[in-house]
């Protein structure tokens, strides 16, 4: 139903027409309802009846439901005149079909009369119907075979006074702002495109403010519709511009933007920007009464103005690469910020290893040192300045030199340091770029050079994890503006545990500032506190992986570990990255790590070799897999006693398994053969590692992160093919297994037309309404400006319907409206080298494993200790020493195999509960299934007014 009606109500004068109105919407298809209120009538109130239509499952709107009254008081509806253009009718009802000589003849069975707009398309294969007809009581009713036109239109009631009954019926349409302030952020478009389109399919009429703040002063305000916003999702920065406003500051200019806003008729703004912006939204919010007031007093807005807009209704979606905001894990655009610093620094670190050189590198960050401690890790950098941990050293230059001596004594030929532009000593002194490498030059004599990224780390197109998060806030804050009153505090919407929230704006403004407070005041530890616990954790783990190799980490002697690293499954970003940290922090606890390489049939053959500090450096940006890796698993491919011989052999007492579903599969055997082969007795951890994202006990796996933008970058590059063609449609390929988390997420990041994913299934007839869908889209498009446009299809949705056999149908089921192609994505998917987001995971996951596996013998080993024995075979037996360790929400958890078998669909190799299918309905939501078409909303325009 269009703006959530329940039904439409029709008035009949007289029982003859109530009769006829009553067959002519049966021969249509509808079936008549008991009428809810029939039961409670008496004999001399109105007859009604009630009149429903099933919405078609596909169709991304309700049930219609007419609800036909007997009036004998009731003035009938006059009848527009033949040769009036009954499209221009104010309202009309609309209903999809696509046999057109089967309703014109019916409409000639029933006497009516119709007006036929149909057109052809430019081969005449195909046609375009639109008829217009009258029922009995003059109501206009459309036929049309466009799957985009709204199935309900309401329609004024007959009668005196109905008209006006009509309009307190009809809800107000909200009239949504969207601008973007402060600096610019990759994913603003994103988070544009998700407003217009989103607030559309809700009924809304939206309007972007160009140039931020000043917008609203100059009154740069302009209505958008569904076209405005094609190609946004592939553009960094804000294509409506953003700008500093002193202006605004002042009342005066407030006081001018709350005219325009009136004048405009919008009463709500969904602002995307920084702290400052957000705080500047919600001060104009506190003023909106008394400006109000003034304006009215002014004479600048009319009485009836004044009444009509008592209140503005303020949402925050928080805009910043620094990552710098309080109550939420993440900000639109800090992810992809992070990918131009890493792409940055590992160019930097080919040419520093080549001269052997030094690198400071300075990224932003005043007062949140976020982007310096993920590049950091993602980079494996050898020292990190944050604004909240200032060194502890009074001395920190020694110990820096410290860092980096160690570094290259252990063979590094390069060196590389990474501060933000905000960082500070312990005594609030700036630390600058050339200042460090002043001291690296001096004491330590390495060539030493300076690189400033500077405003490269706002640019390029958005990446997929900011597109996805800019899309699906945007749609929160859309339904935040309509679920607002006016005394609900002004909202911000954020990032929590892998969930999007809404809390308090000010509030968050409010921590916010108290971060720089609290530094300002050398209270690092409450600075530290006010960032999310991850953010404290990844900061522990880049040092005890990287600063603390100095033996001031090691564990006692008699509970140091050999521990095994082997990959199982396909190659995914990220395994060399959590074997890296795996090994590095090992070695600072005093464990000695072993390489089993080749997988499974590797450790069959003995293929095992200890790995050292050096033999890993430069691995965190590596993609693939450097052990390699396979899908065997023991128990089945590779003879579980021969696994089980070499385990024993090599003293193996713990063992780290990172990959995919084979790899879960392989802790599940192994753990089941521990009572049969003692040297399985030790902790076993598996990191998972697939593109597919389908092992059960984690929200994200590594390289799926890493899969998502290698799909991403190559649907823009074939979007821009498809566009260049004019009318074509390619089906991509994307690999995913039985799951359908990369076609889902990869769909509404590229913008897919509609996706097929195993979860769902294929069928003749969802190909047949996904063509009619395009051919409506198509004729849509302006001749000369036709789109580009894709589907997505999960590599195993169908046997029968495979990517050539789903373009071919689609081909020839679009009667020559568009071309169909297809491109078949592959290994591609792997990437180059893993996105920085798996680089940090994979670090963060792989410190809790060996972490994992000191809590799991210390018990066994303390014993034989006391006892003066050497360390049993068998040091773990518990079913939880035998884990996934993976990420839930923002935690890293422990989930015991055992447990995770009941919430895992073996067959199907993926977990029972999908927490990104909620995305699904968006893909089609977004593409512009199921909503208006630009005749459909002109009349829903004039409707309102």
């Amino acid at each position: 139903m269009v703006k959530g009606l329940s039904h439409i109500v029709y008035v009949a004068s007289s029982e003859e027409l109530f009769a006829r109105t009553v067959e002519f919407y049966k021969a249509f298809g509808f079936k008549a309802l008991n009428a809810p209120s029939q039961s409670s009538k008496t004999d001399n109130e109105k007859k009604e009846t009630w009149l429903k239509m099933s919405a078609n499952e596909h169709a991304m709107t309700s049930d219609i439901i007419i609800r036909l009254v007997l009036s004998l008081s009731s003035v009938p509806r006059a009848r527009p005149c033949d040769d009036q253009d009954w499209g221009l009718n104010e309202s009309a009802l609309a209903l999809s079909v696509f046999d057109v000589t089967a309703v014109k003849s019916q409409l000639d069975n029933l006497g009516c009369p119709y007006q036929d707009r149909s057109i052809k398309s430019f081969s005449g294969t195909f046609q375009l119907i639109e008829l217009y007809s009258l029922d009995p009581l003059n109501n206009t009713v459309v036929f049309a075979n466009k799957p985009s036109f709204p199935s309900l239109l309401e329609t004024p009631l007959s009668g005196p006074g109905s008209a006006e009954e009509a309009a307190k019926k009809m809800q107000k349409v909200r009239k949504i702002g969207v601008l973007t302030s402060g600096g610019d952020a990759p994913g603003m478009n994103p988070c544009v495109r998700a407003v217009v389109r989103y607030g559309i399919s809700k009924g809304c009429e939206v309007y972007a403010v160009y140039e931020g703040y000043q917008g609203l002063v100059d009154n740069g305000i302009k209505r958008m519709d569904w076209k405005d916003v094609r190609g946004f999702l592939s553009i960094g920065g804000t294509n409506i511009g953003t700008a500093r406003c002193m202006p605004f500051k002042t009342r005066e200019g407030r006081l001018q933007a709350a005219q325009n806003l009136i004048k405009s008729g919008v009463d709500s703004l969904i602002v995307c920007g920084g702290d400052g912006s957000l705080t500047g939204a919600d001060v104009f919010r506190s003023e909106w009464s008394g400006l109000n007031e003034e304006l009215l007093k002014n004479d600048r807005i009319t009485k009836e103005e004044s009444e009509a807009y008592q209140h503005l209704t303020i949402v925050g979606l928080v805009g910043s690469i620094d990552n710098d905001m309080s109550s939420t894990d993440i900000t639109i655009g800090a992810v992809t910020s992070l990918h131009r610093i890493c792409e940055a620094v590992d160019s930097i670190a080919t040419t520093a290893l080549s001269h052997s050189r030094a690198f400071v590198v300075e990224v932003m960050g005043r007062h949140c040192g976020w982007l310096a401690l993920a590049a950091g890790i993602a980079t494996g950098a050898d020292f990190v300045f944050i604004p909240e941990r200032p060194p502890t050293e009074e001395n920190w230059q020694d110990t820096l030199c410290s860092v980096a001596h160690r570094h290259r004594q252990l063979g590094k030929r390069k060196t590389v340091v990474i501060v933000a532009e905000g960082a500070l000593d312990k005594n609030l002194k700036p630390i600058k770029a050339e200042d460090i490498k002043d001291i690296l030059c001096e004491k330590l004599g390495l060539d030493t050079r300076v690189t400033t990224l500077g405003h490269t780390q706002r640019g390029g197109a958005p990446a997929a994890f900011d597109r996805i998060l800019a899309t699906i806030q945007s749609v929160e804050a859309v339904d935040a503006v309509l679920n607002s009153t006016p005394d609900t505090p002004s909202p911000m919407i954020g990032m929590n545990s892998n969930k999007v929230t809404s809390g308090p704006l000010m509030k968050a403004v409010e921590l916010t500032h108290e971060v720089a407070k609290a530094i300002g005041e050398k209270n690092f530890a409450r600075a530290m506190d006010l960032r999310d616990p991850q953010f404290v954790e990844e900061f522990e783990a880049y040092n005890a992986t990287t600063i603390l190799d100095d033996d001031s980490m090691l564990v006692p002697e008699h509970r140091r570990l050999n521990i095994g690293i082997i990959h199982v499954g396909a190659p995914a970003g990220g395994m060399n990255a959590a074997t890296r940290t795996a090994v590095r922090y090992a070695l600072n606890r005093g464990h000695k790590p072993y390489a089993i390489n080749n997988g499974f049939p590797g450790l069959a053959l003995g293929n095992v070799e200890e790995l050292t500090w050096i033999g890993v450096d430069g691995w965190t940006s590596k993609g693939g897999s450097e052990l390699g890796t396979n899908r065997a698993v023991p128990g089945e491919a590779v003879d579980m006693g021969m696994a089980a011989y070499q385990l024993q052999k090599f003293n193996i007492q713990s063992l780290l398994i990172i990959g995919g579903f084979e790899a879960f599969a392989c802790v599940i055997n192994l753990e089941a053969a521990r009572k049969q082969y003692p040297s399985l007795n030790i902790p076993i951890a598996l990191v998972p590692a697939t593109v597919s994202n389908n092992v059960p006990g984690t929200d994200y796996s590594l390289g799926s992160d890493t899969a998502l933008n290698a799909i991403v970058d190559s649907c823009d590059a074939i979007v821009q093919s498809a566009r260049s063609s004019r009318r074509r449609v390619f089906v991509v390929e994307v690999q995913g297994g039985r799951s359908g988390y990369l076609a889902v997420e990869a769909g509404l990041a590229s913008g897919a037309s509609t996706i097929y994913i195993p979860e769902e299934g294929v069928n003749l007839s969802r190909l047949q309404s996904d063509s009619r869908h395009l051919m409506a889209m198509y004729m849509d498009d302006a001749a000369d400006k036709s789109e580009g446009r894709i589907i997505l299809r999960n590599e195993t949705v169908s046997k029968t319907y495979t990517t050539d056999v789903i373009s071919d149908i689609l081909k020839d089921e679009g009667h020559a409206l568009f071309d169909s192609r297809t491109a078949v994505l592959g290994h591609i998917q792997q990437g180059v080298n893993p996105s920085p987001m798996d680089r940090i995971r994979a670090t963060r996951l792989s410190k809790c494993c060996i972490d994992f596996f000191e809590e799991h013998t210390s018990a066994a080993l303390e014993i034989a200790h006391d006892k003066n024995q050497a360390a049993p075979i068998e040091l773990s037996s518990a079913t939880e020493s035998a884990a996934v360790v993976g990420v839930s929400g923002v935690d890293v958890t422990y989930r015991p195999v055992t447990e995770l078998i009941a919430v895992t669909d073996m067959k199907n190799r993926k977990p029972l509960d999908a927490w990104w299918m909620v995305h699904r309905p968006l893909v089609d939501l977004l593409s512009g299934r199921g909503l208006f078409t630009p005749q459909a909303q002109a009349t829903l325009a004039r409707e309102n007014k």
